[in-house]
């Protein structure tokens, strides 16, 4: 039997045009004839091919089709080749489904993935494609489908740079990683031509964040980034804006970087290394690399490494295309949730880890290797893994640690796709944890599984493998909790409940510590709590400027475990609860009763603080595939927020339901309820029957009732619609946005997004003043509130309440302690009168 793996050829006399098969079967026979009459195929593998049409549709879809053999059956190939029938009139391969073009593969390996990436991409050129089913000329179809031309990737002599191009050298401090990379390539995608970014020999898709990773470029290295296309120029120039306009950032994240490892507490020192004593005996201890400061004592959970076996199940190939493009769009969607979630929280920069994860998903070779396993007659979910680990593990390959890391990012988001085409694979949960505090110990844990680590149950975290630079050691130092990376495998063969004293500074797990162990531990980490309660007490103070004037301070939350920590900023309440998150990291809609705990538990949490809750609000960039709405051209414009709401009675009246439950058990005034994206009158009157009505079938007490500022329209109007409601939260995000007509997240205006805008600041004025009629008080949760300099300007406007992200309450609250109103007042007067938001920051120096 021969073994020939090489790449598939395609000589003339394996190809036979103007065939007129009676149909499938009969298509599929007399293609294989032409590989059994080369020697490519024992005879038997032709009734193999037919056997694989029963368990897999093999129509690669514009005309094409590919048959080809069971798995199991691969020995029945002598080598590789393949084996072309032209039927110009079409043969039925499905109900629906007309073949031109049958391409017959036999392979024992992968060899034929250029063929299937060479039709892929012909699929895209329906003119030549068209010109092939009715060609008279075979070397038309080599030329087409032949090995050289199915390269994937350009030959040296081919990977020169294109028609424009610029140089550029690497100035990032930690080289080009996957944040900025994500940007360059959204920069890249609104291109019509091609965009390549070479460094020496080796070339890139400037379009595919997976290959630009695998560059490893580093600090110093120079670039080349050309493009061809009409549009080749304006390309280049929104590039290399792009990619200079990154350098700033990148390196002031360096040095904030910096400044945080020179001011991290000192580890900790065991007795017996202090000089002390002991107990006759040093503590057992597992060396790592410390990868966030911090001590902690508790019993060891190992959580068990996650050998994740993928059964192989076919399907018809547009039964598993289907399953894989929902897959990546459920994916896409929770990856946007934990993104929003985790800038609110933790803070932008933590933020775009994921928001770079999710630009993973848009890799075309990663998707494409997919789709040809597939074609194969792999299962969607074997295939998808399968194309996952060998992306990764070139990354893992990569000698720059920093790139390195990003395997792990990769196999984050790949399972978390797996998971929605196969929810038998989920496997163990990081949420399967003891009941009482522990330190967590794993092989490795995913960034999202860190970002969401419950806190009050995990006092620590300690992993096998992994790097100070991965995303997972920089949501631990952001989260506050003590991680040490990169133990070995020491740390997995621990045994469940070992008393153990992890210090996250040091890199070190120590075990079985004595009790003289336990007692030095304690008492540093007693120093260290005293330390924290001096800096929290300042924090706990109100917000109450030198002449008395007080703001209210609340802070963004979404669920009830994230309480605690907004509490322990100084948070005094939830200013802004974005239920969206009960209904984005699931494939179905909470219910009342769910919804219900949810608030009842924020409520408990808070203790007697004040609650606003804003109703569902999805549309624009925010939505929710579970929920099969209708697709909008321009959905920033279109059925969202209070408009979608009052549509959806359906979605409406069960989270009202579970509401004003909840405000039956709570502390009178602690719950409010606010509406997303308010225009008009009639839609505040409608929400209000309908809350009304609900109130009273429930006999539940009466909720203030507020609106969101997020259009020009609401606040224009501010003084009417302030007759009719209790509050007014701006969300100053969407009301730049709709102000100055740009996308907050474009990749070329977002900056020019500016919330300081004096056109802005008008808005949020007209609105204080129309509130000021009626005795209302207008309260900001939008991003200029978590701004100590934005928060001055916004208080000097006559707002009352502002929430912003935890970690930015401590500043807020310094800057108005140290203002006065007057001064305040007079700050946010000079920058009405400013013509540019560049204005309006150079008035920033320092407390007012």
């Amino acid at each position: 039997m021969a073994t020939d793996t090489h790449p598939l050829s395609l000589p003339p006399d394996l190809i036979r045009l103007g065939a007129a098969p009676a149909g499938k079967d009969a298509a599929i026979r007399e293609a294989a004839q032409l590989l059994i009459a080369a020697g490519c195929i024992d005879p038997a593998y032709a009734d193999s091919m037919i056997r694989r049409e029963s368990v897999a549709n093999t129509f690669l879809g514009h005309g094409v089709a590919i048959p080809h053999g069971m798995v199991d059956d691969r020995n029945l190939v002598r080598r590789n080749g393949i084996a072309i029938l032209q039927v110009p009139g079409g043969v039925v391969w499905n109900e629906g489904q007309t073949a031109r073009l049958v391409v017959a593969i036999a392979a024992q390996s992968d060899a034929h993935i250029a063929i299937l990436r060479r039709l892929t991409r012909l699929m895209q050129d329906e003119q030549r494609l068209g010109a092939l089913f009715t060609t008279s000329d075979p070397a038309d179809l080599v030329a087409a489908l032949s090995d050289e031309s199915a390269m994937p990737v350009a030959p040296v002599s081919e990977a020169g740079d294109l028609a424009e191009s610029f140089e550029w050298v690497v100035d990032y401090p930690t080289g080009l990683h996957a944040r900025p990379a994500a940007a360059w390539v959204e920069a890249a995608r609104a291109a019509a031509g091609r965009v390549r970014i070479r460094h020496g020999g080796e070339v890139a898709d400037g379009k595919t964040l997976v290959a630009l990773l695998q560059l490893g470029l580093r600090p110093g290295d120079r670039i080349t980034v050309s493009a061809d296309g009409a549009d080749a120029r304006a390309v280049l120039n929104r590039l290399r804006a792009t990619i200079t306009g990154l350098s700033a950032r990148e390196k002031a994240d360096a040095a904030a970087a910096a400044r945080k490892a020179k001011a991290v507490v000192q580890g900790w020192t065991p007795p017996a290394a202090a000089g002390g004593t002991n107990g006759g005996r040093d503590m057992p201890v597992v060396a790592g690399i410390g990868a966030s400061p911090g001590l902690a004592i508790g019993p060891v959970h190992v959580m068990p490494k996650a050998d994740l076996t993928v059964p192989d199940r076919p399907a018809p190939l547009l039964e598993g295309g289907n399953r894989l493009h929902e897959a990546l769009n459920l994916t896409r969607q929770q990856l946007k949730a934990l993104a929003d979630d985790t800038a609110r929280r933790l803070g932008p920069a933590e933020a775009g880890i994921f928001a770079a994860q999710a630009e993973l998903l848009n890799d075309t070779d990663l998707i494409t290797l997919a789709c040809q396993l597939m074609v194969e007659g792999h299962g969607p979910g074997w295939s998808w893994n399968e194309a996952v680990e060998r992306s990764a593990a070139t990354l893992a390959a990569n000698p720059n640690p920093v790139l390195a890391a990003r395997a792990a990012d990769l196999r984050d988001v790949g399972r978390r796709v797996l998971t929605r085409i196969d929810p038998d694979l989920r496997g163990g949960s990081i949420r399967d944890l003891p009941d009482s505090p522990c330190i967590l110990v794993a092989d490795d844990l995913s960034p999202s599984d860190t970002a969401a680590l419950d806190m009050g149950r995990v006092i620590g975290l300690a992993t096998a493998q992994g790097g100070p630079t991965s995303h997972t050691a920089i949501l631990a130092r952001t989260l506050g909790l003590p991680a040490m990376v990169a133990g070995g495998g020491a740390l997995t063969g621990l045994a469940n409940g070992t008393t153990a004293i992890l210090d996250g500074q040091s890199g070190r797990l120590y075990l079985d510590p004595s009790d003289a162990d336990l007692a030095a531990a304690h008492g540093w980490i007693e120093e260290q709590r005293v330390k924290k309660a001096q800096q929290e007490e300042r924090r706990g103070l109100p917000a109450r400027t030198r002449d008395g004037h007080t703001v209210e301070i609340g802070a963004n939350v979404n669920r009830p475990d994230q309480v605690a920590m907004a509490l322990s900023q100084g948070a005094e309440g939830v200013g802004l609860m974005r239920t969206e998150f009960l209904f984005l990291e699931r494939g179905d809609a909470p219910g009342e009763e769910e919804q219900y705990e949810t608030y009842r538990a924020m409520l408990e949490a808070l203790d007697g603080r004040p609650l606003i809750v804003r109703a569902l609000d999805i549309g624009g960039d925010k939505q929710v595939p579970h929920l099969h709405l209708p697709h909008e051209e321009n959905p920033f414009l279109g059925v969202r927020g209070a408009r979608l709401l009052l549509r959806h009675p359906e979605l409406l009246e069960p989270q009202l339901r579970a509401l004003y439950r909840a405000a039956k058990g709570a502390k009178p005034g602690a719950l409010l309820i606010m509406f997303p994206m308010i225009t008009t009158l009639r839609e505040i009157e409608t929400l209000r029957d309908v809350c009304d009505r609900i109130r009273a079938e429930l006999d539940a007490p009466e909720v203030p009732l507020g609106i969101m500022v997020e259009v020009p329209a609401a606040a224009i109007q501010a003084d009417v619609l302030a007759r009719h409601v209790d509050f007014f939260s701006i969300g100053t995000n969407d009301l730049t946005q709709y102000a100055l007509a740009i996308d907050r997240q474009h990749p070329e205006l977002a900056a020019e997004a500016d919330s300081l805008h004096p056109s802005v600041l008008r808005l949020i004025r007209m609105t204080v003043d129309g509130a000021e009629k009626h005795g209302r008080w207008v309260g900001v949760c939008g991003g200029i509130a978590g701004d100590p300099f934005g928060a001055a300007l916004l208080a000097g406007l006559g707002v009352r309440e502002l929430s912003m992200t935890p970690r930015d309450i401590p500043g807020v609250k310094d800057r108005l302690r140290d203002s006065d109103l007057a001064g305040l007042r007079d700050l946010a007067r000079r920058a009405l009168d400013c013509e540019s938001s560049d204005e309006v920051r150079a008035l920033d120096g320092g407390a007012s």
